[in-house]
């Protein structure tokens, strides 16, 4: 290794080193009073922990321990792939009983780390690592973007309606899918340009804002009047060009995920409904079993409709008239009782028929 790259490493370590003291510090003066021996770290994908969206729930699942059991909270930031191996090994050295990865592109990085710190509890969001010191989290999105998709098929006057992912992965078709079967389920002519992926669109990022706007605008160009994204901090474009064509007059809506978006964004007013995937619930969980003394590695839980993992957002009556949301009621019922299977992927959705309610 030659001199150069040895001054960029110890200059990285200095930076992370830095970064845990200043948010160790903060979770720590928030915790009421109450006091833990319990570390826990957590790192985001590339999103960042401001997205108002994935991270952020995870973050929020996080300081709400911190306020409730007083554990020493330390976060830190990916801002590419690149960082995920050094950010988790860097929480490890720094003392963490509990090192929290967020997202499935993060799968490779903390399975290697995991193995080599077989004394470390770990936490995976949206992928399984099958690991004796690594819980997984998995949520059935599908479920949730299904209903979505019943408000989007309801409610559309051009009968157009778009879906922004992040990359074009397993995971992110997986909304897709439910996505465009809840349309389906309602409004077959709008659920057959999704099917085919005339109104689909991928940016290839979690986090270009302008990316998310560029798409939002072509997508509204061609006649969509109602998108739904799956995108982390992409999203942001689209509710940004909403919000332009809406206040000159154009009858366009977004409709947000992960959290409550028309709450945790200045949007508002130009979101229907978002998809609220409890990240939250499952890092809280997580570090209240380490507290517990109850956490256990080599389990994969999954979150659906029917363990309240995933649902509609509380402020979705603001927007959503009363009878398009007692259908959906109607279909979340018969999910949640197994009158019919949601599709996960692609493949499935083409062997989907829209059951009737």
């Amino acid at each position: 290794m030659n001199i150069k790259k040895i001054t960029a490493l110890l200059a990285s370590v200095a930076m992370v080193a830095t970064m845990f003291v200043g948010c160790g510090t903060t979770a720590n003066k928030s915790s009421g009073g109450k006091t833990s021996n319990i570390k826990v770290g957590l790192s985001t994908d590339e999103g960042g922990l401001n997205d108002k969206s994935f991270n952020q729930s995870a973050d929020k699942g996080l300081k709400k321990a911190v306020k409730d059991f007083g554990i020493q909270y330390t976060p830190i930031e990916s801002t590419s792939k690149e960082d995920y191996m050094t950010n988790l090994g860097g929480l490890v050295d720094n003392g963490s009983d509990l090192v929290v990865g967020v997202g499935y592109q993060m799968q490779k990085a903390l399975e290697a780390v995991a193995k080599k710190n077989p004394d470390t509890k770990f936490v995976i969001v949206d992928s399984v690592v099958d690991l004796p010191n690594v819980q997984s989290y998995t949520f059935k999105q599908n479920e949730g973007s299904f209903l979505m998709g019943v408000i989007a098929g309801k409610m559309t006057k051009t009968n157009k309606v778009g879906f922004i992912g992040g990359k074009d992965l397993p995971l992110i078709n997986n909304f897709e899918a439910g996505f465009v079967a809840g349309v389906m389920a309602v409004n077959p002519e709008a659920g057959k340009l999704l099917v085919s992926r005339k109104t689909v669109k991928y940016a290839d990022s979690f986090g270009d804002v302008n990316k998310g706007y560029e798409i939002a605008k072509a997508l509204y160009g061609d006649g969509c009047d109602i998108i739904y994204h799956a995108a982390g901090g992409v999203g942001l474009g689209l509710f940004s060009a909403t919000k332009e064509l809406r206040n000159n007059g154009k009858n366009v809506w977004a409709i947000g995920v992960d959290m409550d978006q028309a709450v945790t964004t200045d949007y508002g007013d130009y979101l229907l409904s978002s998809m609220v995937k409890r990240v939250d619930t499952a890092t809280y969980e997580a570090a209240k079993e380490m507290v517990d003394g109850t956490f256990k590695g080599g389990k994969a839980i999954s979150l659906g409709l029917k363990e309240k993992g995933v649902d509609i957002a509380p402020s979705t009556s603001k927007h959503t008239p009363k009878d398009v949301l007692d259908l959906v009621e109607k279909y979340r019922k018969a999910i949640v009782d197994g009158k019919f299977q949601v599709p996960a992927n692609l493949e499935e959705l083409k062997k989907f028929t829209p059951p009737q309610i």
